[in-house]
């Protein structure tokens, strides 16, 4: 007899693959007209199918266990900003890194590193009885920019129509390189924190120990090998495809895919010699594309947005359903409402300021508008989820001989998943809402003004592309004005060349006068125009009885106007004898 299987793997794929066929049918709808963001979808969509909602997907049950979860959410969010990054370095144009190297050293330099204080200071200020190592560490986890959640304004019609493609180029570069440069800050504070964070009681070696493992493993190892394991590994991938592709070794299929397969293969052999795999994979992109084959054969492909949008709204379900969102208002590092004053102050203070100090200095803004819009859009997302569980995997190797933590980081897994995660949701929802909600108070205004609006203030008529709108108070006049008198103050509209001219009170009757072929009579009360199928006839009765405004025999010309065959010489030359 039949029996449903509700096992796990059925109720995920069930919901995975249901959920991206659903957002798949108004996706365009939804992006393209209502400018929302994917990760913002989807990020709502986990949180209804989580145990707090529908407990259709239970990441807790399906880990095992807390650290089976956060071992899981790392390697799944280190899988998906590996291959962003390959693709963020090879849409890029050839050998970019160096060309804009001024501006990007700006950027990761001193604008990151400002970033990186002035969060940790707001941090340390506003949250109670937090050491100032544990805010470093913190503000080092949402200092990168997001290179998924920065798609809402380098993709799409949005983008297509309003953003500049050099500001598009620099967000892209910016968000690809400093994901992989958090980590010099990052283990800053937390080198510190394992050598003098308890006094130098579990670790010898103090602050000086610290700081040489941090030029000599982060900087030395994890970031400069990272850049030429990266730069060697992308060339040789374009050597290699050049020469397949030459031969024809390589089919279509196996061509447009090879970019995603250097992801994965970058991802994993870093991943195994312990060095950052998010930086190599972008140098490895860019490297991949230097002379800008690759992109150029791959524009028009459709493969590369595709696995993209896969991997967005599979990463955002998954942060969805197991964040802890029930710790926002339950935790012991700080209550919601002083949360959410953080969470408001970190996406207005973390940024913007420092790119209004230096935009004068970044050839790719041009003026304060973008400079404001390229400050506001530094979203945080997968970046700061990483760096959040790359520092617990780092917590669990202080003491590890003892059941307990350390006293002086034994609430540091908690304010660090609490903080990380409500700047994570904060930015989402914000950067996601804030193009759709810009929209929208843009057009309201306009949309009430047209509601409220009578019909005798819509537009009287519309010639040659020009839409000319009738004046309120002559309409009024018209409207406490008599019949008779109405009729002799109508003043029609001549239309000559490309230029209109608007009758002034003339006499009554007067000889029409000549106009030239191209010349068109457009009648100016709307409801004249509209009342009678027969208009082209009242327009031929009102031209006899209309009045010219200059003497008989001249014929009117502007500069829009040229005679055939050197009329407009003799004309003006006859004319100049007669004055």
């Amino acid at each position: 007899m039949p029996t449903l299987s509700l096992t796990n793997f059925n109720i995920v794929v069930s919901v995975l693959g249901g959920w991206i066929s659903l957002f798949g049918l108004v996706s365009y709808l939804l992006k393209e007209n209502f400018y929302l963001s994917e990760a913002l979808i989807s990020l709502l969509a986990g949180l209804s199918f989580s145990p707090h909602a529908a407990n259709f997907v239970r990441p807790l049950e399906y880990a095992g266990s807390e650290e089976n979860l956060n071992a899981i959410t790392l390697y799944f969010t280190r899988l998906v900003l590996g291959v962003q990054l390959v693709l963020a370095g090879v849409q890029l144009p050839s050998r970019y890194l160096k060309e804009e190297w001024k501006p990007l050293a700006l950027l990761l330099g001193p604008i990151m590193t400002a970033m990186w204080i002035v969060t940790s200071l707001l941090i340390w200020a506003l949250v109670p009885n937090l050491p100032f190592l544990h805010a470093l560490v913190i503000g080092a986890c949402v200092t990168p920019t997001d290179p998924v959640l920065s798609n809402v304004i380098v993709k799409g019609r949005f983008a297509d129509h309003n953003v500049p493609k050099d500001l598009q180029k620099i967000i892209i570069a910016e968000s690809g390189a400093n994901d992989g440069l958090g980590y010099p800050f990052l283990f800053f504070a937390l080198y510190l924190i394992k050598y003098i964070g308890d006094g130098g009681v579990s670790e010898s070696g103090g602050a000086g120990l610290a700081i040489g493992l941090w030029f000599g493993e982060t900087w030395g190892y994890t970031i400069i090998l990272s850049v030429v394991y990266g730069a060697v590994l992308g060339w040789i991938a374009k050597e290699l495809l050049h020469f397949c592709e030459e031969h024809k070794f390589v089919d279509r299929e196996s061509f447009l895919v090879f970019a995603f397969s250097l992801a994965l293969f970058i991802t994993g052999t870093c991943g195994m010699i312990g060095s950052d795999d998010i930086l190599a994979c972008f140098i490895a992109g860019n490297v991949f594309t230097w002379d800008d084959w690759f992109r150029l054969q791959t524009l028009d492909d459709s493969l590369q947005p595709t696995i993209d949008m896969l991997l967005n709204v599979t990463i955002f379900m998954w942060y969805g359903a197991m964040c802890p969102w029930h710790s926002f208002v339950s935790n012991g590092v700080m209550p919601i409402y002083r949360l959410i004053p953080l969470g408001i102050l970190i996406l207005l203070f973390r940024r913007l300021p420092f790119i209004l100090a230096f935009y004068k200095k970044i050839p790719q803004i041009d003026g304060l508008r973008q400079a404001i819009f390229m400050g506001f859009f530094g979203p945080i997302g997968c970046s700061a989820i990483f760096y959040l569980y790359v520092t617990l995997e780092f917590i669990t190797t202080l003491n590890p001989n003892q059941d307990t933590p350390r006293w002086d980081v034994a609430h540091l897994e908690e304010e660090v998943l609490v903080l990380v995660w409500f700047m994570v949701i904060c930015s989402v929802v914000v950067h996601g809402l804030s193009i759709p909600l810009g929209k929208f108070g843009f057009y309201l205004p306009r949309t009430i003004s047209r509601t409220l609006s009578s019909p005798e203030d819509l537009i009287s008529f519309q010639m040659n592309g020009r839409v000319i709108p009738r004046s309120r108070s002559r309409d009024e006049t018209a409207v406490n004005t008599p019949t008779e008198s109405r009729s002799v103050s109508a003043r029609p509209i001549y239309r000559i060349g490309g230029t209109i001219i608007t009758e002034q009170a003339l006499p009554t009757r007067r000889p029409a006068v000549g106009l030239s072929n191209t010349s068109e009579i457009v009648v100016g009360p709307r409801e004249d125009v509209e009342a009678s199928p027969r208009s082209l006839e009242k327009d031929s009765e009102l031209l006899d009885n209309m009045v010219s405004p200059t003497p008989p025999g001249r014929i009117i010309r502007f500069p829009d106007e040229t005679l055939p065959g050197g009329k407009e010489s003799r004309e003006s030359k006859k004319d100049a004898a007669e004055s």
